[in-house]
């Protein structure tokens, strides 16, 4: 083993990455970065029917997206065949592994029969060599498994840095198939060589994995080598309190992207969904990382709340600069067909964000209200003339009147609200709702004044006096 700290991310490409999956790379890389070591990607990709290039793409976009880098890889496990075969070459010539010959029919069948008889399903290790046993001769045209040879006296235990000491008796684990018929290695087998070969100090995981950790120990205790330290991380349970998976609806990571939040925002709250440095909520990624320790990893499951991480991205675009917030809205405003040139014609969106970015959960909720600015208002006349009376009528004509010469600043237009409103027999909402229908083609904006201001005077005088009176 290495004294320097090296740990891994090791994903299938066979789907997409949801924020369980994610956050099997966000603790091991933020262990790294702590302890100066080593963060590596790995692709278990030896599931050549589910495999995808495009899978791997979602891989590599949501580990950028939320800047998670690595130090070595990718690696994939489809380039390290000729590696396995030889490790399992050398199993085989030591004893330590053998040729199976039993069907997958004979396989199936005598699991039926041990559930019959209320027993665990397990192989019997029928052609498993032993001192004085006789094995008969290889049926011709079956090809065999390779099985690795597991100790069938004692336990395996190890300390598990989440879940405390674990133990498994190996009479409960029967001898694994590490070879399938055609010769292609199975996971168990090639994350043990993998780590081994990559020098992983630490295997932080989930812990679906559990049950696996007892054989790959055996393997790396036949191959010479001290396991790492396991770290098993509880379940990531979605808002109806099921395991979060991808067959059951979990949303991509990439589509949070989609949706609007900022990478910050998603980072710390995958931090806090099973780790905790004492009442922190809200901390940067350096933070994080300063904090980060295996110690504060919790061990009961942590269920995913939507209206909290909304919640997290508010703040996070409450409180950001407004020139990167303005750069970060402008692709939702493109998606919604205000291009760049329009950017041009409306006031700054430095302004506009700044604005609006109060009332924003989402940047696709603040690219909506910003593209108000940008565009001609569509107006509903039947909701105008709702709010369209005689007084409200003759109020709309006297605010033109006195917006025509003022200083153009918020709040020399609220004093020419306030103006008009004490001659004329109206409160606040009902001049101001006509306004903003007018002037935006909606009912909800921020404070009227303020919005007016971005407008600026000439926009706001040729909206107002645009319509003849509707009654």
């Amino acid at each position: 083993m290495t004294s320097q700290i090296r740990t891994r991310f090791a994903p299938s490409p066979t789907g997409l990455i949801h924020l369980g999956n994610i956050r099997s790379a966000l603790y091991p890389w933020a262990f790294a970065r702590h302890k100066g070591g080593a963060f590596i990607l790995r692709i278990e990709d030896t599931d050549t029917e589910r495999s995808t290039d495009a899978a791997v793409q979602t891989i590599l976009d949501s580990m950028a997206w939320l800047s998670l880098d690595f130090d070595e890889g990718p690696f994939f496990q489809s380039q390290r065949l000729s590696r396995y075969a030889q490790v399992i070459a050398d199993l085989l010539d030591a004893g330590l592994a053998y040729r199976c010959y039993m069907r997958a029919d004979e396989l199936d069948e005598l699991r039926a029969h041990q559930r019959a008889q209320g027993l665990t399903p397990r192989y019997d290790g029928r052609w498993r060599p032993e001192p004085g046993k006789k094995l008969p001769a290889p049926p011709v045209g079956v090809e065999p498994v390779i099985r690795f040879r597991n100790p069938q006296e004692g336990h395996v235990r190890w300390q598990d840095a989440v879940k405390g000491p674990i133990e498994f008796s190996n009479r409960m684990l029967d001898d694994l198939v590490i070879a399938r018929p055609d010769g292609t290695p199975t996971y168990n087998f090639c994350a043990v060589v993998d780590d081994m070969d990559m020098r992983i100090t630490h295997v932080i995981r989930g812990d679906d994995h559990i049950n696996n950790t007892p054989r790959q120990i055996h393997i790396l205790r036949a191959l010479g080598q001290t396991p790492p330290v396991y770290a098993h991380l509880p379940t990531v349970l979605d808002a109806s309190g099921a395991k979060m998976s991808k067959r059951a609806g979990a949303m991509s990571l990439l589509q949070y992207r989609d949706e609007g939040y900022l990478p910050e925002a998603v980072l710390n709250y995958l931090a806090r969904l099973g780790w905790s440095h004492g009442d922190a909520e809200i901390f940067s990624r350096e933070q994080f990382v300063a904090w980060f320790d295996l110690e504060h990893l919790g061990q009961s499951p942590a269920q995913y709340d939507p209206d909290k991480l909304k919640w997290l991205n508010h703040h996070y675009i409450q409180s950001a600069d407004d020139t990167r917030l303005a750069e970060w809205v402008q692709p939702f405003l493109r998606a919604l067909g205000i291009a760049p040139s329009d950017l041009t014609q409306g006031p700054p969106l430095t302004r506009v964000v700044a604005l609006l970015k109060e009332r924003a959960y989402t940047l696709k909720d603040l690219a909506a209200e910003a593209a108000l600015f940008y565009r001609t208002p569509h107006l509903d006349h039947a909701e105008y003339a709702r709010s369209l009376t005689p007084e409200v009528s003759a109020a709309l004509t006297g605010l033109a009147a006195a917006l025509q010469d003022i200083e153009w600043t918020r709040s020399a237009i609220h004093r020419a609200f306030t103006a008009t409103l004490e001659r004329y027999p109206l409160k606040m909402p009902q001049l101001a709702m006509p306004v903003r229908l007018l002037t935006t083609g909606t009912t909800r904006t921020p404070s009227i004044d303020a919005v007016l201001e971005l407008f600026g005077r000439e926009t706001v005088l040729a909206r107002i006096r645009a319509l003849e009176p509707r009654t």
